[in-house]
Formats: C-alpha cells, structure tokens, sequence
C-alpha cells in the first residue's frame, strides 16, 4: 500500500528562515517528495536551492518543467511559475497571478489535492495574507493531511491564521515540532480516494495557463458584484464548502482576505482622486481670483474667494473622511 509520499509546503515572509529551520531536521531517508512554494520575486534570481541542500540532508532544487517526482527530493517552484503535480510528474504553470503571486501557494495545493489527495500533505507557514487557505481546503477535501503551523509561533502569523480559521486543519504545531510530524505522517498509508469538485481541475488547469471563458466561470461559481483588482473584469466566487474565493475569466483569483484589501485600496484611491480633483479646483478658482483682482474686478473677485472658501470646506470633509477609512481599515486589519 503506497505511503502520504507527497508533501507540499506553502510559505511566505518569514518563510527562508521556517524553511532552513525545517530542512535541517527531515530524516535522511524521508520516504516522500516535498514540493515548496516560497512567493519570490520573478524579476531576481534565487539561491533557495543551495541554501536549503545545504541545510539538512535532502537535496533541494527548483522544478523544471516535466521533472519527475522523486522520493528524498526537495522541488522548489521557481520565480514566475506556477508548480503543478500532474500524475507523476512536475509542470510549470504560467497561468495568471493567485493572491498577486505567481507562484501562488493555492495553485500548488490545489494541483496535489487534484492530482495525489489521499497521498498528499499540505502544510502553510509563516506568511502575511491569506494564499494556502483555500488549498489547503482543496487537500482536506481530497483526502489529503492538513497542517499549519501555530500562528503564535510564525514571524509572520497571518497567512497561517487564515488557514487554521478558514480550513480547520488536522495539525496545527510549532515550527520546532513541524519535522518529527512530517517524517511520522509519510510512514501512514494512503487515505481512500475521494471525488475531487471538477472545479478544482478546472482552476488546476487555469494555472497551467488553460484558457477559461465566461460560460466556463459560470458552471464552477456565480458572478459576483466585484471586479478584479487587476484587470477590472467581473468576478466570479467560487465556494469550497464554506471557503469562498474569487476568480475572473481571464483567470486571476483571490482569497477573500486579498478581494477586501483590494476593495479597501480601489475606495482609497478613489478618495484620494477626488481629492487631488479638488485641490486642482482650488488652485484653479485662486487663479482666476488673481487674475480679477489685478485686473480691479472686485466683485467677480470676491465671487471667486468664497467659492474657494466652500472648495476648501469640501476638501477638508474629505480629507476627514479619508483619516476615518484608515482608521476603520487599520482596526479591522
């Protein structure tokens, strides 16, 4: 009977250090592949790979496109890809941004739940933000091995404390006591297969860089009234039990944690244009007060200096106004 020989670790700030820490306690002999997406900046090399291999005893190396799975081997996804388990093999997904990563933590998830989920255990980290919720629900409901790492004891406890209240994880423990876990769960069994949501491979498929359409967001969720932060399309939320997240057809998705963020940020630009919109007013209206004044129109002069008086009044209730959103914001983050 096959083994859980296949364990996906999410990670994100804080993640270098949870990582390194981790690596140094795996045993030799660890009967599993271990798949790690760290978010990294696409636009710089990494030295994860030579960090980590040096760390513990397993090697580690990032993912090339079409790499098999082996046991005792570290994969990491690279800057700018997706990592996706497909059968028994490894694919660079360059589907759109999760969580405004590429690689984003969910795509890999949900790609073991897909492909391996009673063979599976997914784990999330240190990190800010929510990605790793919603694949990690993927894996429970694939008959895969939950856990998270107590948000307590995280450099960076939010990431984890999304995934530990969103997804009710099977473990949940300290960074120190992560390793002796893992190199017990991967000598248990496999799990019974379970009937994975055909949405699932659907998004696995959007991360592999799938092309999706409107007719096909609509058999996997419901349009909702909010548009995509990034390319302002319709979007469409998709539930996983009682885990909502959102996606639009052109295929950029994200947790709610991240969709309020980005409602958040769209209401404070939109306060701080309609403020710029009014100091230009100002500075015009003075304008054209100089200009009457020089020109002895007294009267038309006055006219214009108390239309900057009821500007600035305008202005200053905005700027008020902007204050209280942060203040509401700030509290609620």
């Amino acid at each position: 009977m096959a083994n859980r020989d296949l364990v996906a670790i999410g990670a994100s700030a804080g993640g270098v250090e949870a990582l390194t820490l981790l690596c140094t306690k795996l045993a030799a002999q660890f009967p599993a592949t271990i798949l790690i997406t760290l978010h990294l900046p696409s636009h710089s090399d990494s030295a994860l790979d030579e960090l980590l291999s040096n760390a513990g005893p397993l090697p580690a190396k990032f993912a090339n496109h079409g790499d098999p799975l082996r046991t005792g081997q570290i994969f990491l996804a690279p800057p700018g890809s997706h990592l996706i388990a497909q059968g028994d093999r490894l694919l660079l997904g360059k589907g759109p941004r999760e969580n405004h990563a590429r690689p984003a933590i969910d795509a890999m998830l949900r790609s073991v739940a897909v492909c391996c989920g009673p063979r599976a255990v997914g784990v999330v980290l240190t990190g800010t933000l929510g990605d790793g919720a919603s694949g990690l629900k993927a894996i429970q409901q694939c008959g895969g091995i939950s856990v998270v790492q107590d948000p307590d004891d995280a450099a960076f406890p939010e990431m984890p404390r999304s995934a530990l209240n969103r997804s009710m994880p099977d473990h949940v423990v300290r960074l120190a006591d992560l390793p002796l876990l893992l190199n017990s769960l991967v000598q248990r069994p496999a799990g019974e297969p379970k009937l994975c949501p055909e949405s699932l491979r659907f998004e696995v498929g959007i991360a592999s860089g799938q092309k999706s359409s409107m007719a096909d967001m609509d058999r996997i969720g419901r349009r909702s009234v909010l548009t995509c932060p990034e390319c302002h399309g319709v979007m469409w939320e998709i539930d996983d039990d009682d885990l909502s997240h959102y996606r639009c057809h052109t295929g950029h998705a994200y947790g709610a944690d991240m969709t309020a963020l980005a409602v958040d940020e769209n209401v404070r630009r939109a306060l701080a244009s309609a403020l710029r919109a009014l100091e230009e007013r100002i500075a015009l209206t003075e304008k054209l007060r100089w200009q009457a004044s020089d020109r002895g129109h007294n009267k038309s002069a006055d006219i214009w200096t108390r239309r900057i008086q009821e500007i600035e009044k305008e202005a200053d209730s905005l700027r008020k106004a902007i204050m209280r959103f942060d203040e509401i914001t700030d509290r609620a983050a």
